[in-house]
């Protein structure tokens, strides 16, 4: 493991789990306490890897043009999901508007809990939600996805000087481009599985439902060009 990033992981790490005491927790602790969903539906009793081949299926059918989600009558998707939803995916997605998620993989309504923010990085509220997903919405598997051609991942890169507050992204994405160098795409597909080791060793709650094999967390990156989702190890 390179060493930079062995460094910076379990800093990072260290944050996060402090962070997530306080609200985060009673947050989640009434939630599980409040809002466990039924589970019989057939999102809820798909395997981790049954979730995963579901999303991979979709995306196929994506690239092949060959789309079933919008045949979906939305009245009655709208009609099942108002009370409750029961997605049997999550989905950490990069903010880019050119990766819209439900789509890239052939889904429809309430059946992806997605996450997006800038450089598909894990803040303390990325894991409180994606724990919500989890324990309190019984996804099945989280996918970290990247894509090609990520401007936060780039900008990272240059390290110039930027407005606003986009530089706060920069020290979520540093190590991964500490590890790949100024390859755009060897950097960005390091930062999407940098984030997914994140999730599974920040989150006590994640990752005892992953030792359970109740949860699968993985990283994968999406390609713009050609719409495919690569499985990254």
């Amino acid at each position: 493991m390179n060493s930079l990033f062995a460094n910076q992981v379990p800093s990072r790490r260290r944050f996060l789990q402090m962070s997530l005491t306080g609200a985060t927790a009673g947050f989640l602790t009434n939630a599980l306490e409040l809002a466990v969903p039924s589970q019989i539906s057939a999102q809820s009793t798909l395997s981790p890897d049954a979730a995963l081949t579901q999303l991979l299926d979709g995306n196929k059918r994506f690239t092949s043009g060959r789309l079933t989600a919008h045949e979906q009558d939305l009245a009655i998707l709208k009609q099942h999901t108002e009370e409750k939803q029961e997605p049997f995916a999550a989905v950490l997605s990069c903010a880019d508007s050119r990766v819209p998620v439900e789509i890239v993989f052939d889904q429809s309504i309430g059946h992806i809990f997605v996450t997006r923010v800038a450089g598909n990085v894990v803040t303390p509220e990325i894991i409180g939600s994606l724990e919500y997903g989890a324990a309190v919405l019984g996804t099945k598997v989280i996918l970290v996805m990247g894509h090609s051609g990520c401007g936060a991942v780039k900008a990272t890169i240059q390290g110039k000087e930027v407005p606003g507050q986009i530089s706060s992204l920069f020290p979520h994405i540093q190590a991964a481009v500490d590890q790949a160098g100024p390859n755009l795409e060897a950097a960005t597909k390091a930062n999407a599985k940098i984030q997914a080791a994140l999730l599974r060793e920040a989150s006590p709650l994640l990752s005892g439902l992953v030792k359970e094999n109740k949860l699968k967390i993985v990283a994968g990156s999406y390609n713009l060009g050609t719409g495919a989702v690569e499985l990254l190890s």
